[in-house]
Order: C-alpha cells, then sequence, then structure tokens
C-alpha cells in the first residue's frame, strides 16, 4: 500500500510498472454482503483501456436478480439498525478510518481508475483522490452535526422536528470522474445513516468495488455498501425501478435523467437525485481584470479531463472590443497547453476520451461545426502519434452562433466554442439560451455589473473572475435540465434524510 504523499513521486516507469502489476490481479465480481461474489447468471462484459483498446478486464455483469439481492441484503442491513442506529461518533471514526485507507491504498485506486477511463495518472494523485479523501472526511464531520428542532408551541403540546435516515439509497454514477463521482454519492448517503447499493458506469467499473471493500476494512458493518456492475438499460433501470429504493442518485445525460424520473414514477415515487447535462457558458466582458488569467481559465475549463466534464466551460462569450485579442491569445496558449500523451506518464495532462464510441460521436460534431460555419481554429482531428487510442486534439471553434450544433449540444469531449456579443443583456440572453444550467463563469471588473450578471444567469453554479474554483461548502448541481440535486456541501448530507414531525399533547401535572 502507498498513500498520496509517496506516489507524488513517481516516474513513468514506476507508474508502469505498478499498472502491470495490478492489471494481473483485478478484482471482476461485485461487492455484496460485505464479500466479493459472482453475477447470479454468470454474465460477463469487457472493460476496456480506451488508451491501447485491449481489454483490461471481463467484469461480472448485474441483471435484476443481482439488483434484487444485493437491494435485499441493504434493506435487512437498514432495518437491523447496525449502521442507521449506530452512534453517531461511532459512525464517524468508521467514516475517517475509511478516508484514511482510502489514502493508505492510493496507489491502487489512481491506476484503477486511470487504465479504466484514460484520465491522466497526474489527475488522479493531485485531484481526484485528494478530493475523494476530502469529501470522505466532510461527510463524517456532518454526522454529528444533523440536528433536529424542537418549536416554539402552545404550553401544553412540546413539538419535535426529527432527522431520519431514508433506507437503501440506490447510486448511479458516470465514467468520468469514477471515484470522486462515486463518493460524491455514497459519503454523504452513508454519513446520514442509510445503506447502499452502487451501480458504477459501465465503462469504468474497477476503482468502485475497492472502495466498498476499504469501508469493510474501515468497520463498515456488511451489507451497508454494496456494489453491483452492469449496464444502465438493465442493472441501472432495474435499480430505479426497484420498490425497496427510497432514493435514487442519479449522475449522467439528461436523457437518462428523464428515464430515472418515470423509473421512480411508475415504481414506489422514491426520491431523486440528479445531476445531469451542462452547456456551461463563460462570459468575458471586455474589462476584464486579468487577461492571462482569464485565458487560462478558459483553456482548463475545456481541455481539462479532456473536456468530459459535466460544467465543462465550452461556451466562450467574448464581448467584440476583446474578441479578437482573446481569440489570439487563446490560439497561441491553447494548442501547446493540453497535450496528448500516456495517461500514466505524470508529464501528461490529456488522455484518450472513454472510448471509441465517445470519440467518433465528437468528431461528428466538429464536423458540423464545420459544415454550419464555425471557423476551426485549430484542432479538430486525432493525434497522428496516439491513433491506437480514442484521442482528439484539443479543438477552437471561432465566429459561433448560438443556433449551431455545437453551442446547443453538449458534446464531452475538448471542444470550444467562442461566441462574439456586444452587450451585457445580449451575453445574458445567448447565455441562457439553452435547456441547461449548470454552472456559468463571469469575468468582469465592475462589481456592479458581476452582481447583476450572478442574478440574472440560470445556473446553479457561478464563478467571477475563475472557473471551478471552491471546496466543500460550495452546493454544486444546476437549474433547468442540468437537474436539481446539489452535491457536496451540508445540503447534499441532509438530502440523504427525511424530516419526521411528532407533536406529543401534554398532560395536566
Amino acid at each position: 500500500m502507498m498513500n498520496l504523499a509517496a506516489i507524488k513521486k513517481y516516474d513513468l516507469s514506476q507508474w508502469q510498472a505498478t499498472a502491470e502489476r495490478i492489471s494481473q490481479q483485478l478484482e471482476t465480481r461485485f461487492f455484496i454482503d460485505g464479500k466479493y461474489v459472482d453475477a447470479i447468471g454468470g454474465d460477463r462484459f469487457a472493460t476496456v483501456n480506451p488508451c491501447t483498446g485491449k481489454t483490461l478486464a471481463m467484469m461480472s455483469e448485474g441483471q435484476q436478480a443481482d439488483i434484487d439481492y444485493a437491494v435485499s441484503v441493504a434493506g435487512k442491513a437498514f432495518k437491523s439498525g447496525v449502521w442507521s442506529k449506530m452512534a453517531p461518533r461511532d459512525r464517524m471514526d468508521i467514516m475517517y478510518r475509511f478516508a484514511k485507507l482510502v489514502d493508505d491504498n492510493a496507489e491502487e485506486l489512481c491506476v484503477l481508475d486511470t487504465l479504466d477511463m484514460g484520465k491522466p495518472i497526474s489527475d488522479m494523485v493531485n485531484t481526484d483522490l485528494p478530493s475523494v479523501i476530502e469529501t470522505i472526511q466532510f461527510m463524517a464531520e456532518g454526522i454529528d452535526k444533523l440536528e433536529g428542532t424542537v418549536t416554539n408551541t402552545d404550553n401544553d403540546a412540546v413539538h419535535m422536528v426529527l432527522r431520519e435516515p431514508l433506507g437503501v439509497v440506490g447510486c448511479i454514477s458516470p465514467w468520468n470522474y469514477p471515484l470522486l463521482m462515486e463518493t460524491w454519492k455514497i459519503a454523504p448517503a452513508l454519513a446520514a445513516g442509510n445503506t447502499v447499493v452502487l451501480k458504477p458506469a459501465e465503462q469504468s467499473p474497477l476503482s468502485a468495488a475497492k472502495l466498498a471493500e476499504l469501508f469493510m476494512q474501515a468497520g463498515g458493518p456488511a451489507g451497508v455498501f454494496n456494489v453491483v456492475n452492469g449496464f444502465g438499460e438493465t442493472a441501472g433501470r432495474a435499480l430505479a425501478l426497484h420498490n425497496d429504493v427510497a432514493k435514487l442518485s442519479f449522475t449522467g445525460s439528461t436523457e437518462v435523467g428523464k428515464l430515472i424520473l418515470q423509473y421512480a414514477g411508475q415504481s414506489n415515487m422514491k426520491r431523486v437525485g440528479l445531476e445531469c447535462g451542462g452547456k456551461s457558458p463563460q462570459i468575458f466582458m471586455s474589462d476584464l481584470p486579468d487577461f492571462d488569467h482569464a485565458i487560462d481559465s478558459a483553456i482548463e475549463g475545456i481541455y481539462c479531463n479532456m473536456g468530459e466534464v459535466c460544467s465543462a466551460g465550452s461556451r466562450l462569450l467574448v464581448q467584440r472590443p476583446i474578441y479578437d485579442e482573446f481569440i489570439q491569445r487563446f490560439i497561441e496558449k491553447g494548442q501547446t497547453t493540453y497535450q496528448a500523451g500516456n495517461p500514466l506518464d505524470p508529464a501528461t495532462n490529456m488522455g484518450p476520451l472513454v472510448d471509441y464510441e465517445s470519440q467518433q460521436r465528437v468528431l461528428g460534431l466538429i464536423e458540423s461545426g464545420r459544415r454550419e460555419g464555425a471557423t476551426l481554429h485549430f484542432g479538430g482531428d486525432v493525434p497522428a502519434h496516439m491513433a491506437d487510442g480514442a484521442y482528439i486534439n484539443p479543438t477552437l471553434f471561432g465566429d459561433v452562433n448560438n443556433n449551431m450544433t455545437i453551442a446547443r449540444q453538449e458534446i464531452f469531449g475538448p471542444v470550444a466554442s467562442v461566441i462574439p456579443f456586444d452587450t451585457a443583456a445580449e451575453a445574458i440572453a445567448i447565455a441562457n439560451d439553452t435547456i441547461y444550467g449548470l454552472a456559468a463563469g463571469i469575468w468582469t471588473s465592475d462589481i456592479n455589473r458581476a452582481f447583476r450578471l450572478v442574478k440574472e444567469i440560470e445556473a446553479g453554479v457561478v464563478w467571477v473572475n475563475n472557473y471551478e474554483d471552491g471546496d466543500m461548502t460550495q452546493p454544486f448541481g444546476g437549474y433547468k435540465q442540468s437537474g436539481h440535486a446539489r452535491d457536496k456541501c451540508m445540503e447534499s448530507l441532509k438530502s440523504y434524510t427525511q424530516n419526521k414531525s411528532a407533536w406529543i399533547r401534554l398532560t395536566t401535572p
């Protein structure tokens, strides 16, 4: 076991050796009731390294029967009270140990996600895994802060509002941040006293079961945290339709999010938390305070994590007086800042897309940009030296209008679209002209304008003179068809609880 502090010093050869060793012992089964188990029907599916196109492992594939079993186990564990009724401080201790074990196993966890979805190992070491640990710790800290209330009533009654866990929580996580998005769901659900059945994305299933195993090692009771791999159309659908699941937490596409809402209505009216797509704008006013910082943030905001980010700043709205300079500076830095390479090399900051299907979809959207009249300034193709992987070069389009496909559809790839505007009112109109409302950025030196734009923009997260900054106190979630859940923050923890009102009539002494 190697923790984060140790692996920060690894070079390419050390990561390659680690990947080779870990690849020989990949766990492919589910984790249910505190142990690894095979699929009931013996079904399997391939998880593929998008850097090479080679199969990493044949994973157990969950079907209805596997979901039924996992939910049954989780339901029994919840009703037993072994976790839901555990003393808050004892539950906190286990969650803290859980976070410590994630750090202790950083080497393996980082490699698993890098192999599975092509994420650069430097991102795993410096961003993803530290955030996973921070999330578990933050939610642990909130356990004994979940308070009820006693309201002010007449003298002959006492009214208490109690806060209780929901029961079995189903979690369906995406592939773009496998460990982190899983943790954004399971950490608050567990901290609130619920039991969990997690279905990770079929494109990146390797790390989820390890997370559940570490929870058990930390002292978590059997049956509290369960993992079933499988496809959304089968295992995911079964979880969302299950009558014994009290809440379903989903991160993924808006299209699937709508299906999740239907499934909740068709079954037991379970609670649903959705964090879905985005087409986030950044508004660059001509009086922006720091041009260099703005350009750097624009580049990072769309090209980090290969553009596979729900909140990616994909629409760059630039006021006309600075439009030409903005384009020129973006071209100068944007072509070289992110370079495709081997994800196991700490020097690499751009890996492949998650699979070849995604690569072809993004290339098709790039072609639509050309066809509809946008100006391609660079990129739009596959790096010749990485032709075997699902790579796409960073891409910049200028002269985009908001009616173009590349301005309206979530691309989920490294494609930036620059849209000119004249007035702040026009910028707001363009920014809000979308079905999405996850995030936005505003760049201006005018504090009055900044506050005005913050009030008028339709987005759940707004950054001013920065992009993607924040900490665990910051709610993350969207407006409109970007969903309605809020991850991170105390609000997230509370969303995995329900209130119970107890009105007590006092007798005469």
